[in-house]
Order: structure tokens, then sequence, then C-alpha cells
């Protein structure tokens, strides 16, 4: 298993550099930390887009490893899900558990959907792994493509993170697949189908 700094460097390679794209709500970002963010972590500072500008790799790394993976707890689920839930938490915050709860949920295990990682969702994660060994990392990564999905849906301007302009795969889709397994990937054509609708 690959230690939580090794996740970490791999989640800013996969975040990328700086960006200040006017469809992404998080607004100006460097290695996927947004300018909402730094702000949270440095109150009373003035906070703009050069500071974001300025963050670097091991800045970010040292803020995911601390405000995304240690504060939120992620260390008390099964380890197989670390990966997945920590890559998710930083592209989505709390949503990334509230995906989770709902999936043990769906599982029969009754449980708050709050997005918080407390000790009805850690209980529920041992149960749920102990349920399901070789099919949740999957099923988890599964319900982020949807969750993905169902966000571009309700929010034109963001499709271009789920498609492509070509009408292949968007970022979104990619970055969740990586985390499921092969045969879980969907094809071109069901990709293509799912987003038929769109715009």
């Amino acid at each position: 298993m690959k230690s939580v700094r090794q996740l970490a460097t791999e989640i800013v390679a996969r975040e990328g550099g700086f960006v200040n794209d006017p469809d992404d709500p998080g607004g100006a970002t460097n290695f996927g930390v947004t300018i909402h963010t730094l702000r949270r972590l440095r109150p009373g500072q003035q906070i703009g887009v050069n500071d974001v500008r300025a963050l670097t790799r091991n800045d970010a790394i040292e803020i995911y490893i601390e405000h995304y993976f240690r504060r939120p707890r992620i260390a008390d689920l099964p380890e197989p899900l670390w990966p997945t839930v920590f890559d998710m938490y930083v592209n989505a915050g709390a949503n990334a558990v509230r995906i989770l709860q709902r999936l043990f949920v769906q599982m029969g295990i009754q449980i708050a959907v709050d997005g918080v990682i407390g000790p009805q969702t850690i209980a529920a994660a041992h149960r749920a792994y102990d349920m399901a060994p070789s099919h949740l990392v999957d099923a988890y990564g599964i319900a982020r493509r949807d969750y993905y999905y169902r966000l571009a849906d309700q929010r034109p301007a963001s499709r271009k993170f789920a498609r492509r302009r070509d009408g292949g795969k968007g970022g979104w889709i990619t970055r969740a697949e990586e985390f499921i397994a092969p045969r879980f990937h969907l094809s071109d054509a069901e990709h293509r189908a799912r987003t038929r609708g769109w715009a």
C-alpha cells in the first residue's frame, strides 16, 4: 500500500498547476488548492490570485495530508478505500463522504448521510468492507463517476469537465475511472449515450 504522502503526491500531479477557469466554482486553483481553501486556511490574511499562483507543489501536498486526509479521518476507513476517498475529498470535499455514506445505505447499512467521518461512518465502512471486500472500492468509484455525471446534468457550465469537445470522456470521468477496475469502465459508446442529451 502506498503511503499517504505518495497518495498526496499523486493527487497533486493529477490536479496539475495553476488555472483560473471562470466555469470552475472553485475559482483560482493551483495544484488543486482553491483560493477559497487558502483563505480558509489563512484567516486574517488578504489572499488573492497571486497567493494561489505562488503555492508550491510541496505546499499543496502538506495541505492535502493535513486538511484532506488526517482531519477528515480518512485514515479510520479501511485502507483500500484511502486512495479513492482521499482523491475525491480533494476534488469534492464532504461530498466525497456523502457518496460513501449513500453507498452504505444502498448496501442496507443504516447511517446518516452528513458528510462527516465519525464513529458511525467508520463502523459502517468496516462492515461494508467485510461484506464486499472485492467490490467496495469499485462500487465507490462507480458512485463517484455517477456523481460527476449528475453534477454535469444539473450545471451545463461543468459539462466540459465530464465530456471533451470531441465527445469523449472528460477529466472528471477519467479521474473516477482511475480507481475502478477496467471491467467496470464505460465504453466510449456508453459514455456518449450517457451524455447525448447535453447541449
